[in-house]
Protein backbone atom coordinates (compact mmCIF):
# COMPACT_ATOMS: atom_id res chain seq x y z
CA UNK A 1 0.00 0.00 0.00
CA UNK A 2 1.71 3.33 -1.05
CA UNK A 3 1.99 6.77 1.68
CA UNK A 4 -0.98 9.30 1.20
CA UNK A 5 0.00 12.20 -0.61
CA UNK A 6 0.22 15.10 1.19
CA UNK A 7 -3.60 16.17 2.58
CA UNK A 8 -4.82 19.95 1.47
CA UNK A 9 -7.73 20.85 3.12
CA UNK A 10 -10.08 23.58 1.69
CA UNK A 11 -13.06 25.71 3.25
CA UNK A 12 -14.85 27.20 0.06
CA UNK A 13 -17.78 28.30 -1.66
CA UNK A 14 -18.97 25.55 -4.42
CA UNK A 15 -18.83 27.01 -7.54
CA UNK A 16 -20.94 25.53 -10.24
CA UNK A 17 -18.31 26.12 -13.30
CA UNK A 18 -16.02 24.32 -12.18
CA UNK A 19 -13.73 27.81 -12.00
CA UNK A 20 -13.27 29.72 -8.82
CA UNK A 21 -14.05 28.06 -5.08
CA UNK A 22 -14.20 25.12 -3.99
CA UNK A 23 -13.80 23.30 -7.60
CA UNK A 24 -10.81 25.31 -8.10
CA UNK A 25 -9.23 24.60 -5.00
CA UNK A 26 -9.22 20.72 -5.75
CA UNK A 27 -8.54 20.84 -8.67
CA UNK A 28 -5.37 22.95 -8.27
CA UNK A 29 -3.91 20.47 -5.14
CA UNK A 30 -4.32 17.29 -7.29
CA UNK A 31 -2.34 19.36 -9.95
CA UNK A 32 0.54 19.71 -7.22
CA UNK A 33 0.37 16.17 -6.39
CA UNK A 34 -1.62 16.50 -2.93
CA UNK A 35 -5.07 14.94 -1.85
CA UNK A 36 -7.60 17.57 -1.59
CA UNK A 37 -10.47 17.41 1.32
CA UNK A 38 -13.22 20.15 1.45
CA UNK A 39 -15.58 21.85 3.59
CA UNK A 40 -18.19 23.56 2.06
CA UNK A 41 -19.17 26.94 3.52
CA UNK A 42 -21.42 28.29 1.30
CA UNK A 43 -23.50 27.40 -2.14
CA UNK A 44 -23.77 29.78 -5.58
CA UNK A 45 -25.19 30.48 -8.28
CA UNK A 46 -22.98 31.67 -10.57
CA UNK A 47 -21.85 31.54 -14.25
CA UNK A 48 -18.68 32.84 -16.01
CA UNK A 49 -19.78 35.99 -15.98
CA UNK A 50 -20.33 36.24 -12.00
CA UNK A 51 -22.17 35.20 -9.27
CA UNK A 52 -26.08 35.64 -9.07
CA UNK A 53 -26.78 34.56 -5.48
CA UNK A 54 -24.68 32.94 -2.62
CA UNK A 55 -26.43 30.46 0.41
CA UNK A 56 -24.27 30.24 2.87
CA UNK A 57 -24.36 26.94 4.80
CA UNK A 58 -24.96 26.79 8.64
CA UNK A 59 -21.96 27.18 10.40
CA UNK A 60 -22.74 23.57 12.85
CA UNK A 61 -22.48 22.07 9.36
CA UNK A 62 -19.10 23.86 8.73
CA UNK A 63 -18.03 22.91 11.98
CA UNK A 64 -19.29 18.94 11.81
CA UNK A 65 -17.45 18.67 8.28
CA UNK A 66 -14.34 19.58 9.28
CA UNK A 67 -13.93 18.13 12.59
CA UNK A 68 -14.93 14.72 10.97
CA UNK A 69 -12.52 14.93 8.25
CA UNK A 70 -9.10 16.32 10.86
CA UNK A 71 -10.36 13.33 13.37
CA UNK A 72 -9.77 10.74 10.28
CA UNK A 73 -6.69 12.50 8.45
CA UNK A 74 -3.67 13.95 9.00
CA UNK A 75 -3.76 17.25 7.13
CA UNK A 76 -0.78 19.29 5.45
CA UNK A 77 -2.37 22.55 5.18
CA UNK A 78 -5.38 24.63 5.38
CA UNK A 79 -6.58 26.69 2.29
CA UNK A 80 -9.79 29.25 3.12
CA UNK A 81 -11.79 31.20 0.66
CA UNK A 82 -15.43 32.34 1.06
CA UNK A 83 -17.09 31.69 4.08
CA UNK A 84 -20.36 33.08 3.34
CA UNK A 85 -21.00 34.04 6.64
CA UNK A 86 -20.03 35.70 10.05
CA UNK A 87 -20.87 32.72 12.02
CA UNK A 88 -18.86 30.80 9.52
CA UNK A 89 -15.70 32.59 10.24
CA UNK A 90 -16.32 32.63 13.69
CA UNK A 91 -16.58 28.91 12.98
CA UNK A 92 -13.56 28.21 10.97
CA UNK A 93 -11.10 30.30 13.48
CA UNK A 94 -12.38 27.86 16.22
CA UNK A 95 -10.81 25.36 14.07
CA UNK A 96 -7.89 26.58 13.01
CA UNK A 97 -7.23 27.57 16.82
CA UNK A 98 -7.53 23.59 17.69
CA UNK A 99 -4.71 22.72 15.10
CA UNK A 100 -2.35 25.39 15.35
CA UNK A 101 0.50 23.79 14.19
CA UNK A 102 -1.14 23.34 10.48
CA UNK A 103 -0.43 26.29 8.36
CA UNK A 104 -3.29 28.52 7.08
CA UNK A 105 -3.68 30.30 3.71
CA UNK A 106 -6.12 32.77 3.83
CA UNK A 107 -7.64 34.19 0.29
CA UNK A 108 -9.92 36.99 2.04
CA UNK A 109 -12.26 36.83 -1.26
CA UNK A 110 -14.38 40.07 -0.75
CA UNK A 111 -16.01 40.33 -4.50
CA UNK A 112 -16.30 38.28 -7.63
CA UNK A 113 -14.40 39.37 -10.41
CA UNK A 114 -17.30 41.40 -11.89
CA UNK A 115 -17.26 42.84 -8.71
CA UNK A 116 -20.17 40.58 -6.87
CA UNK A 117 -19.89 41.49 -3.29
CA UNK A 118 -19.28 38.41 -1.50
CA UNK A 119 -18.56 39.67 2.14
CA UNK A 120 -20.71 41.90 4.44
CA UNK A 121 -18.45 44.79 6.33
CA UNK A 122 -19.40 42.93 9.45
CA UNK A 123 -18.03 39.61 8.09
CA UNK A 124 -14.73 41.54 6.99
CA UNK A 125 -14.13 42.64 10.38
CA UNK A 126 -14.19 39.07 11.30
CA UNK A 127 -11.90 38.11 9.11
CA UNK A 128 -9.26 40.55 9.89
CA UNK A 129 -9.97 40.19 13.66
CA UNK A 130 -10.65 36.14 13.75
CA UNK A 131 -8.64 34.84 11.16
CA UNK A 132 -6.11 36.99 9.25
CA UNK A 133 -4.10 36.86 13.64
CA UNK A 134 -3.74 32.93 12.59
CA UNK A 135 -2.76 33.22 8.84
CA UNK A 136 0.80 32.07 7.69
CA UNK A 137 0.18 33.83 4.31
CA UNK A 138 -2.76 36.19 3.45
CA UNK A 139 -3.14 36.36 -0.23
CA UNK A 140 -5.21 39.38 -1.19
CA UNK A 141 -5.37 41.18 -4.65
CA UNK A 142 -4.45 44.93 -4.07
CA UNK A 143 -8.31 45.85 -3.95
CA UNK A 144 -9.06 43.28 -0.97
CA UNK A 145 -5.64 44.10 0.61
CA UNK A 146 -6.24 48.06 0.71
CA UNK A 147 -9.93 47.04 1.66
CA UNK A 148 -9.39 44.72 4.54
CA UNK A 149 -6.23 46.34 6.03
CA UNK A 150 -8.07 49.80 5.93
CA UNK A 151 -5.00 51.25 4.15
CA UNK A 152 -4.61 53.26 0.76
CA UNK A 153 -1.30 52.22 0.38
CA UNK A 154 0.19 48.66 -0.62
CA UNK A 155 2.94 48.42 1.83
CA UNK A 156 0.67 50.18 4.54
CA UNK A 157 -1.96 47.35 4.06
CA UNK A 158 0.83 44.41 3.61
CA UNK A 159 2.03 46.44 7.55
CA UNK A 160 -1.34 46.18 8.75
CA UNK A 161 -2.44 43.11 8.11
CA UNK A 162 1.26 41.33 10.03
CA UNK A 163 0.47 43.42 12.58
CA UNK A 164 -2.96 41.92 12.92
CA UNK A 165 -0.40 38.55 13.39
CA UNK A 166 -0.16 37.54 9.90
CA UNK A 167 3.44 35.15 9.50
CA UNK A 168 3.55 36.05 5.64
CA UNK A 169 1.14 38.61 3.02
CA UNK A 170 1.30 38.05 -0.52
CA UNK A 171 -0.35 41.43 -2.27
CA UNK A 172 -0.90 40.35 -6.18
CA UNK A 173 -0.37 42.85 -8.92
CA UNK A 174 -2.89 41.98 -11.18
CA UNK A 175 -5.22 45.03 -10.65
CA UNK A 176 -2.34 47.32 -10.69
CA UNK A 177 -1.09 49.34 -13.75
CA UNK A 178 1.54 48.07 -15.96
CA UNK A 179 2.96 45.68 -18.70
CA UNK A 180 4.16 43.24 -15.91
CA UNK A 181 2.24 41.56 -13.17
CA UNK A 182 3.98 42.42 -9.53
CA UNK A 183 3.17 40.58 -6.96
CA UNK A 184 5.29 40.96 -3.84
CA UNK A 185 5.32 39.05 -0.65
CA UNK A 186 5.78 40.76 2.80
CA UNK A 187 7.22 39.34 6.08
CA UNK A 188 7.62 41.44 9.40
CA UNK A 189 10.83 42.60 8.28
CA UNK A 190 9.23 44.20 4.61
CA UNK A 191 9.73 42.91 1.19
CA UNK A 192 10.32 39.42 1.62
CA UNK A 193 10.22 38.76 -2.40
CA UNK A 194 8.93 40.25 -5.24
CA UNK A 195 7.70 38.39 -8.71
CA UNK A 196 7.45 39.64 -11.80
CA UNK A 197 5.18 38.35 -14.62
CA UNK A 198 4.14 39.00 -18.23
CA UNK A 199 0.46 40.49 -17.99
CA UNK A 200 -1.83 37.89 -19.67
CA UNK A 201 -4.29 39.18 -22.23
CA UNK A 202 -7.84 37.89 -21.00
CA UNK A 203 -9.80 37.83 -18.01
CA UNK A 204 -9.74 34.59 -15.93
CA UNK A 205 -12.30 33.23 -13.25
CA UNK A 206 -10.50 32.18 -10.21
CA UNK A 207 -7.20 32.72 -10.32
CA UNK A 208 -6.61 34.05 -6.96
CA UNK A 209 -8.21 31.10 -6.08
CA UNK A 210 -5.83 29.43 -7.84
CA UNK A 211 -2.89 30.80 -6.69
CA UNK A 212 -3.84 30.62 -2.80
CA UNK A 213 -4.29 27.03 -3.00
CA UNK A 214 -1.27 26.17 -4.70
CA UNK A 215 0.33 27.77 -2.11
CA UNK A 216 -1.48 25.57 0.38
CA UNK A 217 -0.35 22.43 -1.82
CA UNK A 218 3.00 23.72 -1.80
CA UNK A 219 3.24 24.25 1.93
CA UNK A 220 1.84 20.45 2.50
CA UNK A 221 4.58 19.22 -0.03
CA UNK A 222 6.98 20.62 2.75
CA UNK A 223 8.64 23.94 1.19
CA UNK A 224 8.62 26.48 3.15
CA UNK A 225 6.45 29.98 2.77
CA UNK A 226 9.03 31.73 0.52
CA UNK A 227 9.76 28.84 -1.49
CA UNK A 228 6.01 27.75 -1.68
CA UNK A 229 5.16 30.99 -2.97
CA UNK A 230 7.40 30.86 -6.06
CA UNK A 231 6.45 27.41 -6.83
CA UNK A 232 2.91 28.30 -6.78
CA UNK A 233 3.18 31.42 -8.54
CA UNK A 234 4.99 29.70 -11.45
CA UNK A 235 1.87 26.63 -11.43
CA UNK A 236 -0.61 29.60 -11.54
CA UNK A 237 0.86 31.67 -14.70
CA UNK A 238 1.04 28.41 -16.70
CA UNK A 239 -2.68 27.58 -15.32
CA UNK A 240 -3.69 30.92 -16.70
CA UNK A 241 -1.99 31.11 -19.53
CA UNK A 242 -3.21 27.54 -21.10
CA UNK A 243 -7.10 29.12 -20.00
CA UNK A 244 -9.66 27.84 -21.77
CA UNK A 245 -13.11 29.39 -22.73
CA UNK A 246 -16.15 27.44 -21.44
CA UNK A 247 -18.88 29.92 -21.59
CA UNK A 248 -19.12 33.44 -22.84
CA UNK A 249 -17.93 35.13 -19.74
CA UNK A 250 -13.95 34.86 -18.39
CA UNK A 251 -11.97 32.36 -19.18
CA UNK A 252 -10.88 29.17 -17.00
CA UNK A 253 -7.19 28.20 -15.86
CA UNK A 254 -6.44 24.94 -16.90
CA UNK A 255 -4.88 23.31 -13.85
CA UNK A 256 -3.95 19.98 -15.59
CA UNK A 257 -2.00 21.91 -18.20
CA UNK A 258 1.12 20.11 -17.59
CA UNK A 259 -1.26 16.69 -17.97
CA UNK A 260 -2.05 17.82 -21.58
CA UNK A 261 1.39 18.98 -22.54
CA UNK A 262 2.94 15.93 -21.84
CA UNK A 263 -0.03 14.21 -23.32
CA UNK A 264 0.68 16.52 -26.68
CA UNK A 265 4.11 15.69 -26.65
CA UNK A 266 3.85 11.69 -27.29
Amino acid sequence: MSPPPPIVLTFAGSDPTGGAGLQADLLTAAGMGCHALSVVTALTVQDTHGVASLHPVDAAWVRMQAERLLADMRVGAFKLGVLGSTANVEAVAAILADHAEIPVVLDPVLASGRGDELATEEMIAAVRELLVPQATVVTPNSLEARRLARDTTLMGAARRLIECGAEYVLITGTHEPGNEVVNTLYDSGGVAREDRWPRLAGSYHGSGCTLASAIAAALANGLGVPEAVRDAQEFTWQALASGFRAGSGQLIPDRFFWARETHAGT
